[in-house]
């Protein structure tokens, strides 16, 4: 961790575990921000960040960018999480991750659960907005961003491909986030942690990559 920061990287926290978020955290002097998560109180997910994670991180000064990825933003109905529990247990998968499948296996395996997935609805516009008004609530404009994650196979309802961002511009307005908030959101708040992670170099590095 020392040695991202004397070298001034951004170090992002996205797809961690709750406790390796904790330890990065502690660990950096600098800013860190989480590039692609969204909130866990509204979808209840290991890959969304809880409220807790997001006050850690705004006391941390850091950012997160609200994620278009539907299965961040909309809960699987009852019948996906049996479907998929299913799955897994056919497979002698659990949580501790400790079964190995064979190539084979996997891809099987990989084909039949977004198969189940992909037949849940995609997420809407409005519910990227809602996660981006929960974060804003609760850890205030200058610690949220976007992020669009399409070439992950993100996008909602509304915004599911580069074409479609004025909607969501148009959207932040709809919501009252005024243009300064908005430009925030779309690229200010991320430059800002950036910097500061630069500003944390060891000043050693710094006069070597200004040499």
């Amino acid at each position: 961790m020392q040695r991202l920061n004397d070298l001034g990287v951004l170090i992002d926290v996205s797809q961690l575990s709750d406790a390796a978020f904790d330890q990065v955290l502690a660990l950096s002097r600098a800013p860190v921000i989480a590039s692609h998560s969204d909130v866990r109180a509204l979808v209840d997910t290991s890959r969304n960040l809880s409220d807790a994670q997001l006050d850690a991180l705004k006391a941390k000064g850091g950012v997160i960018a609200i994620n278009a990825f539907s299965a961040y933003l909309h809960a699987r109905s009852p019948q996906t999480t049996e479907a998929v529990a299913k799955l897994r247990a056919g497979y002698g998968l659990s949580e501790s991750g400790s079964t190995v499948l064979s190539p084979e296996q996997q891809a099987d395996y990989d084909r039949r659960y977004h198969e189940i997935v992909g037949a849940e609805p995609r997420a809407t516009l409005r519910e990227l907005i809602d996660a981006v008004d929960y974060a804003v609530k609760r850890i205030g404009i200058d610690h949220v961003a976007l992020s669009s994650d399409f070439n992950h196979g993100g996008g909602v309802t509304g915004w599911s491909d580069v074409g479609e961002t004025a909607n969501v511009t148009a959207a932040l307005r709809q919501r009252g986030y005024t243009p300064a908030q908005i430009d925030q959101l779309w690229g200010g708040n991320v430059l800002r942690v950036w910097q500061a992670a630069i500003d944390a170099r060891n000043p050693r590095y710094r006069l070597a990559a200004s040499g």
